[in-house]
């Protein structure tokens, strides 16, 4: 009787039935004991009940209205004749007819009150995986069609908003983001979550934090301008309700902003030393690891940097910051691929004794970050710290393995990489960019320019500086140097604007090798001089050691070897010691050119041994070009060679040496180059 009176009547008649169910337990001989098995099923009715919005509430009644009015079309009894053993039947059939909410395992039905918590759950593990371990979430698509169900019954379910947007960020969907975004704090305000749980003060900390997210969002797509309007709005709304906390975010974020426009470091030291004043170690951390970072790049010592380093290490083990630490792993990985080896201040009776090697160093932080164990709790079968930090680190080993010749190695790497980072994540722009790179190489040493030049389109579309650089590598292999040099000009500007001094220095070189080209060897001298003060300035020793072998080889074209020699014995150590197997190849090839043009003022006797020794040195660069399947490096080292056993009257190794460089030449038409003007 009761469920008719509530079909057939108003929405209040639902809700007087609840008001009764809570009088049951109440009185001196209740009808129902709150802890019998009936008092705790209704009990627990009552509170999900509570929890419902209006909305909620409405969808509630108008499915019980369907339930009925269908029974009795369908079954024709009245309500005297229903068994409770039908109520299940019933309720599955509500819910897939009425409905149309899908009944699979991982799906959430929000047909009664016990889908909230179904909800919840799936909603909090759906944001686990896409933190820790995204391979194991929904895709995008299918997430989205999941979460469209669920706000297409409970458009106010806020927390589903917000992983509808944490979903648009996988994709890069800035619309869609922004979107989710928006609706998620509306929601929050809306629902009064935000004030129940703070108070008077939630309606504005919402606020506050929603303008703060959105400038988020604007500067992560790159809308600088958007970006600083949302934090203006942020900082006035935060200064309004004296919100120290949102400040301090609202102030790492200016930071951010203001250093694509000025050095900000003050401002960036200002905000480390305000969160720790406020007790925020995870932000005061960021500022110390984006600190290093930007001083890193001004060339600061390399010792300071590591000791700062140090310091926000024990932020990290101290508040068991499991992301940071990755963090900070991965800088110290950066910091020894850019810095090149060099001595450090806290370890200087040791610095006496031994060097300390780039690579070898990077490839150490990097297994350290592999083999670390995430501190966050994860559930059994899901892949911890699938982070942007371990992709940058995998990366990093790729690089270093197509380095020294071992691609195999590289390529698994790359293939691990691709299979726990899909195309579709977030992170997968990294491995492509490094993927193109390697590929790029590796057809430019094997003299493919046709399939180099089809590579560059995907890295412009990943880095565009990068991109555009590699474009006029090519250019210049295919001997187009006029337009080489335009795009080499034009990058420069653009590069010493941002401040990007590593890829100053690469273009200055690219454009001393353009001189070199055209026969201008005296212009390409300043270039050289001004490539290796920059690499000097900012502690660049690897890019400064790269630039002394150029100036050897302007020196040797000069015709002054003896100099070039001297300059080659001084700058060739890091080389050889943690250097790209190409560049060592190049400076064997390079001592090997020097000895032979410093022979010809020898005695007979001693010209026959600085041309063995030419040879020996041919064969050890011959070694490294080989590794790399660099064709047209061995060509000209074979050709190189060849003349030099016929000088020495070694008739059988001239004929070996000259028949392998046919074989290359005809693989390998020259472009009509002369040798002796390349270094690499």
């Amino acid at each position: 009787f009761r469920l008719k009176l509530m079909a057939e009547g108003e929405l209040k008649d639902m809700e007087q039935f609840f008001d009764d169910l809570s009088d049951s337990f109440t009185g001196t001989e209740p009808e129902v004991h709150k802890t019998s098995v009936v008092g705790l099923f209704l009990r627990h009715m009552i509170l999900a009940y509570n929890k419902l919005s209006f909305s909620q509430v409405y969808k509630l009644y108008t499915a019980l209205q369907q339930y009925f009015q269908s029974d009795e079309k369908k079954n024709g009894i009245d309500e005297s004749e229903m068994e409770l053993t039908n109520t299940e039947e019933l309720e599955g059939k509500m819910e897939n007819e009425e409905l149309d909410v899908p009944l699979r395992e991982e799906d959430i039905s929000c047909s009664g009150p016990l889908s909230q918590k179904q909800a919840e759950y799936f909603l909090s593990q759906q944001a686990s995986l896409l933190k820790n371990d995204e391979t194991k979430a929904l895709t995008p698509a299918s997430l989205q069609k999941e979460l469209n169900n669920l706000l297409k019954f409970n458009p106010d379910f806020a927390e589903a908003h917000y992983l509808s947007y944490l979903n648009s960020l996988r994709v890069q969907d800035v619309f869609s983001s922004t979107h989710s975004l928006l609706h998620y704090f509306d929601r929050l305000i809306l629902t009064g979550a935000e004030s129940k749980s703070n108070g008077d003060e939630g309606y504005g900390r919402s606020l506050r934090y929603a303008a703060l997210n959105l400038a988020a969002l604007h500067c992560r797509f790159g809308h600088y301008q958007q970006a600083e309007l949302a934090l203006q709005e942020a900082i006035r709304i935060a200064q309004e309700s004296n919100d120290h906390v949102c400040l301090q975010h609202c102030l790492s974020w200016l930071y951010i902003l203001e250093q694509k426009i000025f050095d900000s470091c003050v401002l960036l030291e200002h905000s480390v030393n305000k969160s720790l004043h406020f007790g925020l170690p995870y932000l005061a951390s960021l500022g110390i690891q984006s600190l290093v970072q930007q001083r890193a790049f001004a060339g600061k010592a390399a010792n300071k940097l590591m000791d700062a380093l140090k310091d926000s290490d024990l932020l990290h083990w101290k508040h068991s910051l499991s992301e940071l630490i990755d963090i900070s792993i991965a800088q110290k990985t950066a910091i020894w691929r850019l810095y090149g080896r060099r001595y450090f201040v806290s370890f200087e009776l040791l610095a006496k004794r031994c060097f300390s090697c780039t690579s070898t160093m990077a490839l150490q932080q990097a297994q350290t970050l592999l083999s670390m164990n995430s501190l966050e709790a994860v559930n059994v079968g899901v892949q911890q710290n699938n982070t942007e930090s371990f992709a940058v680190v995998l990366c990093h080993l790729a690089e270093l393995h197509a380095e020294q010749g071992y691609f195999a190695a590289a390529s698994e790497i790359l293939k691990h990489l691709k299979e726990r980072f899909p195309a579709n994540s977030q992170h997968a722009q990294l491995w492509m960019l490094f993927d193109q790179k390697i590929q790029f190489e590796r057809a430019m040493n094997d003299g493919r320019y046709h399939i180099a030049d089809s590579l560059v389109a995907g890295i412009t579309a990943l880095n565009s500086i990068e991109g555009v650089y590699r474009k006029a590598i090519v250019l210049k292999a295919q001997n187009q140097m006029s337009e080489a040099h335009k795009l080499l000009q034009k990058l420069l500007i653009h590069c010493q604007k941002i401040k990007n001094t590593e890829m100053v220095i690469s273009v200055l070189l690219s454009i001393a090798e353009l001189y070199w080209r055209s026969s201008c060897h005296t212009i390409a001298l300043p270039v050289l001089l001004q490539a290796l003060a920059l690499s000097r300035e900012y502690s660049l020793q690897y890019l400064a050691s790269e630039t002394v072998l150029n100036l050897a080889f302007s020196q040797l074209i000069l015709g002054i070897p003896e100099q070039a020699l001297n300059i080659l014995h001084m700058a060739i150590e890091p080389v050889l010691a943690h250097g790209a197997v190409l560049d060592k190849g190049c400076a064997m090839f390079l001592v090997a050119k020097c000895q032979v043009a410093s022979a010809a003022s020898y005695t007979a006797q001693k010209k026959t041994e600085a041309l063995e020794s030419a040879i020996l040195n041919l064969n050890e660069a011959k070694t490294y070009f080989a590794k790399v399947d660099c064709k047209e490096q061995l060509r000209d080292v074979l050709y190189f060679q060849a003349r030099l056993f016929h000088t020495l009257g070694k008739t059988q190794e001239r004929n070996k040496c000259a028949m392998l460089f046919r074989q290359l030449h005809q693989e390998l038409p020259a472009h009509g180059v002369p040798l002796i003007n390349a270094f690499k």
